[in-house]
């Protein structure tokens, strides 16, 4: 099926206007070709009314176009026009625009008048509107003598314009001497005529230039009118000039400027009416004097003011209506109301109308034989009426055609031929104006044409319309058929529109409507087509929009737009700020997507809209930046209503900065007291701008005010104006009245002096009074300066006093004050405390109790009772150190307290004494009292010695605290496997005279816990753990020989049997190999699940056992052996785990069996050393140790004997216990507290020490010398095999 063209179109909705207003203009824009016979047509003219710059050349407009060219003539004021015979006249050449040349010579004015244009070919005859030539004028004001004007305040005042006529009509306005605009308001306001109302006149009226201008805006030239004078008085001016002509009764005054109801300076009456054109400004003007001024109000009768076209102006006192029409007649009304009333004034509207088309004729293009019609309606009120001319002459006198028929407005053609083309002029008018159109008919016979251009290239963005053009002509009237694709498919009528002038829409093209298309036109002439083609592209889409934002004054912000659209078009992004561009500014930058505004300012609020563009479509997204900030400071403040205790404070609020104000803080100086210091008054919420402030006396005030909105806070207003208020006498008394004694003779009263600002007037003083409470005295008072103390001197000690202070000032006295209470001074208790008794509770603690001391005794406040107590030393020790008394202080009245922190089995002596604010009082007798046994303290050290297969030696230091007699030391110990599990545990007790203890037939090569603690009657102290390990059995460590290798068959080497004992940071390997003889072995090992590659120990000869030193404790290893050379062998892997972390230890490869022989020659050679010790000490010789200490001679550090206290020797008996503490150097399984003995815990009782009553200090000597070199080679102890190991390498 094909798609043929339509006569009319119906498929049209009304979401396709705009498309239809398109379409229209391409209609109307189908034209003859200009290479085909045509008449005349008019493509350009003069405006009807023609208004000319008499100082120009005078151009009069006439072009047409046609075929054959036409040839142009005029005529002017209804004859013809012989421009030949008027030098100043010329034609344009190939144009009918007459140039008047009266710039050489001539004058305007004799060329006024109608001009009309006529164009003429074969074809026929066009003519142009009447054109009416006038010159512009712009005379000047006839001189005229103004008078000046006195008129009183208030009254009514009109100054009169009245331009002289100009042509155009000029521009009024009122200015004075300097050339500025007189100010104008809805007092004074210049009327539509030109005249300038008052509707009441106020002394600042007063001037001697009111100057009316005329700007005649066609010749730019301003005409001056003359000033006007005007003078106005007030009533008291006026009294006084006329005073003199009025009698003592008349009472004139009252009668003058007066106030008024309004009454209407223009229009007059009640009535009036008003005649406007169709399509012109419809303006009614109503303006009211009185007094007050009125104000104006508009109303339509029986109707509403049309809302998009009604304007107001000159302070509502002219109603404007635009593009005005025969709807808008009517009543309107204009009210002028003040105070005293109103008055309302009609304004009859009747809208007539000019001439104005309904139907237009237009050009008929016919070929031999068709029919057709002019049509020519108008309308307009009143009606006008339709001429018809044929090639410029009425058609009623124009040469008869047999195809053309008159039917009123329409002119009927059918059956034409040639001779029928001819142009017809239509005529509508009325008294208001007049149309002329002109319309040919032209009979040709032609076949099709396209106009448009072959093969165009249409691109349209997907989902929107497409529009192919195909123009064409021919005559007849070709029909336009529409096809798609190379094989000519046709094109369905639900699909696609053909609109009449041959254009093809596609509604909604979509991407499979890309393709080729092609018009084809036939008439019974001929064919005629061509091709266009289609491409659809992607819509440019905005994919990212900037967005709504909010920032700080000074900060910076960022809009992103993201662009997406076809690949095959270019966008442009532009930015634009409220519609307009962005400003100059190069705090504005564009990067890619972004734009950014660097220190935003107030001035950045606004939209911001992003533009993206191809050359198929735009789209644009907006967004809103809001600038906010803290506020303006608040000005203009006020104070109002100032009286003596307040004041009220108006302000005006400044900017909030797009942030809503929540509260403005008042805050005051004082300028009398404290000048340049602002204090906080109050604060009142964000929409409150006035407050009543309450004010103190006799201060100079100046307020200042500060908004605060979300942001924070503004800057302060500027400073108020100053406000002193009245004296008065004091309203509060000082605070904080004490009285206090600083010696036993006197009582001291202090104060909280007034501040300046609360002292309420000048000359601020005290009345201090007091009197003894228990007395019958009347008070002292003595009225003291501006300070904060009084001292009463003579008083008797610890005396209560009633005591107050009263403020008073120029102006008189506070209030009454409040009676506190004090005391004199005191002095120290004169009793000791009674009847101390001591109560042990138990080793540590002990319980006193005692007597109250008689409050008059105590002579001051009772603090409380204190407790001396501090323990007993022997004779020895005293004369070594100065006892340390311990102090324990009860507050209040107790009469008991508990002594805590006692040491056991220890001797103390306390006494008691009360205390009160000057010191303390005498002591109670001294009463002794004795604690019982306690547990002790855990040995001091505990070290293992000696390690052998089946043995271990225990070597231990006592307990440093006893608290007791000790009775016997307990030893528990348990073995230790390889897997961490205890095994089960042995007790044993041991002599408490015993330092020294061997435990036997033990398991070779076992690790074991020792726990060691000693005992009195009071029972068990703590307990003290090591750890030890005794020696590998030797034959169990013994290489195996490998076996014979019989004749003939051959041995593969091996290692098997891999066994690991494992201590803390060490590792025994063992292993049995089965081989040939002198081989090489290492050792590799690794921590377990590490990626670290092996770790290689080489092994010096052919051992089958090896020891890994540094290992990490309570970690898992692998471990494998392997022979060095060809055979390239390896054992199979193990693993163990290290020991935690313990006390440190050592069990290295000297504990081996192999090495016990090494070890016996260096034992040997120790017993030897040893033996040679003895006979010198049985000799009674000293010890190295010794004769260094005589060398220093230091009797703080030198034993003393129990018996005498005198210094001794070094004792000789031979028994369990060390010559010296801590003589022998400990080995690294030694255990020992982290105190030295030296420390004052040892010797001192809690934090404060022990001192005898001299002050000398009393210890114990202490040698705990770690690891002296001059005494490591005293120790009367065999070394271990692994030091005597480490010591051999």
């Amino acid at each position: 099926m094909q798609l043929k063209i339509m006569p009319k179109k119906k498929r049209l909705s009304a979401g396709r206007v705009p498309l239809i207003l398109f379409l229209c203009q391409m209609i109307s824009a189908l034209e003859v070709p200009l290479d085909l016979v045509q008449p005349p047509t008019i493509t350009q003219q003069s405006p009807k009314d023609y208004i000319i710059d008499p100082r120009e050349n005078i151009v009069i407009q006439c072009e047409a176009k046609g075929k054959p060219p036409p040839s142009f003539s005029w005529t002017r004021n209804g004859t013809h026009f012989d421009i030949e015979k008027d030098p100043l006249v010329t034609m344009k050449p190939g144009s009918g625009t007459l140039v008047i040349n009266i710039m050489s010579e001539g004058k305007a004015e004799t060329y006024e008048g109608v001009y009309q244009c006529t164009a003429r070919n074969e074809r026929g005859a066009a003519i142009s509107n009447n054109i009416v030539v006038r010159p512009s004028r712009s005379p000047l004001w006839t001189k005229e003598k103004l008078e000046p004007i006195t008129l009183q305040s208030g009254q009514s005042l009109v100054l009169p314009c009245r331009p002289p006529v100009g042509l155009p009509p000029p521009i009024i306005f009122w200015m004075d001497n300097s050339f500025q605009r007189l100010p104008q308001s809805e007092r004074v306001s210049q009327g539509l005529n030109g005249d300038l109302y008052f509707s009441n006149v106020l002394p600042e009226d007063t001037r001697e230039d009111y100057i009316c201008y005329a700007r005649f805006n066609h010749t730019q030239t301003i005409q001056q009118k003359q000033p006007i004078s005007v003078k106005v008085v007030s009533v008291d001016e006026l009294n006084d000039t006329i005073a003199a002509n009025l009698s003592d009764t008349e009472v004139y005054g009252a009668k003058l400027n007066r106030e008024r109801p309004p009454t209407f300076l223009i229009p007059e009456g009640n009535t009036s009416n008003k005649e406007e054109l169709r399509g012109n400004v419809l303006s009614l003007e109503c303006i009211a004097e009185g007094l007050p001024t009125p104000l104006i109000y508009w109303m339509k009768e029986e109707g509403t003011l049309p809302f998009n076209r009604t304007y107001y102006k000159n302070f509502q006192k002219t109603l404007q209506i635009l593009q005005v029409s025969e709807a808008d007649s009517g009543n309107y009304q204009c009210i002028a109301k003040n105070a005293l009333g109103s008055i309302h004034h009609t304004i009859s509207v009747t809208v007539k109308a000019a001439p104005y088309w309904i139907t237009a004729p237009q050009n008929l293009v016919l070929s031999p034989g068709e029919n057709g019609a002019l049509i020519c309606r108008a309308n307009g009120n009143p009606k006008p009426r339709i001429s018809w001319l044929s090639n410029g002459v009425p058609i009623e006198i124009a040469p008869d055609d047999p195809s053309r028929k008159i039917d009123g407005d329409t002119i009927i053609f059918s059956n034409v031929q040639e001779r029928s083309s001819a142009v017809y002029q239509c005529n509508a008018s009325n008294e208001y104006g007049y149309l002329l159109a002109n319309a040919f008919v032209n009979v040709l016979a032609e076949p099709p044409r396209i106009l448009t251009s072959a093969n165009t290239l249409y691109q349209v963005i997907a989902n929107r319309p497409a529009l192919l053009d195909c123009a064409f002509f021919g005559s007849p009237l070709p029909t336009i058929e529409w096809f798609k694709g190379a094989k000519g498919s046709a094109l369905h009528e639900d699909i696609y529109v053909l609109h009449d002038n041959g254009t093809l829409e596609i509604p909604v093209a979509q991407k499979d409507s890309t393709g080729t298309y092609t018009c084809v036109a036939r008439n019974k002439l001929g064919m005629a087509k061509n091709e266009a083609h289609l491409e659809i592209k992607d819509p440019t889409r905005i994919i990212k929009q900037p967005e709504f934002s909010v920032v700080q004054r000074g900060s910076t912000v960022s809009f992103e737009c993201k662009v997406k659209h076809d690949h095959t078009l270019i966008p442009t992004v532009l930015w634009l700020k409220d519609k307009g561009e962005l400003p100059n500014d190069g705090r504005f930058t564009i990067d890619k997507d972004h734009l950014v505004v660097t220190d935003v300012s107030d001035d950045d609020n606004g939209t911001y809209t992003c533009v993206a563009n191809t050359t198929l479509d735009n789209v644009s997204a907006s967004a809103v930046l809001i600038v906010v900030d803290v506020p303006n400071p608040p000005f203009d403040l006020e104070l109002t209503d100032q009286l003596d205790k307040s004041v009220q404070l108006s302000w005006t609020p400044g900017d909030d900065n797009n942030s809503p104000i929540t509260k403005f803080i008042i805050e005051y100086e004082d300028a009398m007291h404290e000048a340049g210091l602002w204090h906080h008054q109050t604060e009142v919420p964000g929409t409150q701008t006035t407050t009543q402030l309450k004010l103190s006396p006799y201060v100079i005030y100046t307020f200042r005010v500060m908004a605060e909105n979300s942001l924070g806070r503004s800057l302060p207003s500027e400073r108020s104006e100053q406000y002193l208020t009245k004296a008065a006498e004091p309203d509060k008394n000082p605070t904080t009245v004490e009285g206090l004694g600083s010696e036993p003779d006197n009582l001291v009263i202090t104060w909280k002096p007034l501040n300046g600002f609360e002292s309420n007037g000048p000359g601020l003083q005290y009345k201090v009074s007091w009197r003894q409470k228990d007395g019958d005295d009347e008070w002292t008072s003595v009225v003291v300066a501006n300070v904060s103390k009084y001292i009463v001197s003579g008083t008797p000690t610890f005396v209560p006093y009633l005591i107050k202070v009263q403020a008073l000032n120029d102006v008189g006295f506070a209030p009454e004050p409040a009676v506190v209470m004090g005391h004199s001074g005191e002095d120290l208790p004169m009793v000791a405390p009674g009847n101390v008794q001591v109560t042990v509770v138990n080793s540590t603690l002990a319980e006193v109790h005692w007597d109250p001391v008689p409050l008059k005794s105590i002579r001051g406040h009772l603090q409380g009772y204190r407790i001396y107590y501090w323990k007993a030393q022997s004779s020895s020790k005293r004369n070594r150190r100065h006892i340390e008394k311990k102090i324990l202080t009860f507050q209040g009245s107790k009469t008991h307290g508990m002594l805590l922190g006692l040491e056991p089995f220890s001797n103390y002596t306390l006494n008691v004494r009360v205390v009160n604010g000057k010191g303390e009082g005498p002591a109670s007798p001294d009463r002794v009292f004795g604690t019982p046994e306690g547990v002790p303290s855990a040995p001091s050290s505990l070290k293992i010695i000696n390690p052998t297969l089946d043995s271990l030696t225990l070597e231990w230091d006592p307990p440093s605290h006893p608290n007791g007699i000790l009775t016997e030391y307990i030893l528990k110990y348990q073995p230790i496997n390889s897997t961490h599990e205890l095994g089960p545990l042995v007790d044993l007790k041991i002599p408490a005279n015993k330092t020294r203890w061997t435990l036997k037939n033990l398991n070779f090569s076992t690790r074991y816990k020792f726990y060691f603690n000693a005992q009195t009657s009071a029972g068990s102290g703590s307990q003290i753990t090591e750890e030890g390990i005794t020696t590998v059995d030797e034959g169990k460590m013994a290489g195996i020989l490998p076996p014979d290798v019989g004749a003939g068959k051959a041995v593969n080497p091996r290692i098997n049997k891999l066994t690991v004992a494992a201590a803390e940071t060490y590792a025994n390997i063992s292993w049995e190999y089965e081989g040939r003889e002198h081989v090489n072995f290492y050792v590799e090992y690794g921590v377990v699940g590490s990626k670290e590659e092996w770790r290689k120990e080489i092994i010096n000869g052919s051992r089958s056992f090896f020891g890994l030193k540094g290992l990490m404790p309570g970690t898992a290893y692998k471990v494998r052996v392997g022979a060095e050379g060809d055979s390239g062998f390896v054992s199979s892997e193990d693993m163990f785990e290290t020991g935690p972390a313990m006390a440190s230890r050592q069990v290295d490869i000297a504990t081996q069996g192999w090495f016990i022989g090494l070890m016996c020659a260096v034992a040997l050679l120790i017993l030897i050393l040893l033996i040679v010790c003895f006979i010198r000490r049985n000799k009674g010789g000293k010890y190295p140790v010794k004769e260094k200490e005589d060398a220093h001679a230091d009797p703080e550090i030198q034993p003393m004997k129990e018996d005498d206290g005198t210094f001794g020797e070094y004792s000789d008996a031979e028994d369990h216990k060390p010559l010296k503490k801590g003589s022998r150097t400990p080995s690294d399984r030694t255990v020992k507290k982290e105190d030295s003995d030296d420390s004052l815990v040892d010797y001192g009782e809690g934090v404060n020490g022990q001192f005898n009553e001299d002050g000398s200090f009393i210890g114990q000597y202490s040698g705990k010398k770690e690891k002296e070199p001059a005494e490591g080679n005293e120790s009367s102890e065999a070394p271990s095999p692994v030091n005597a190991m480490n010591s051999f390498v």
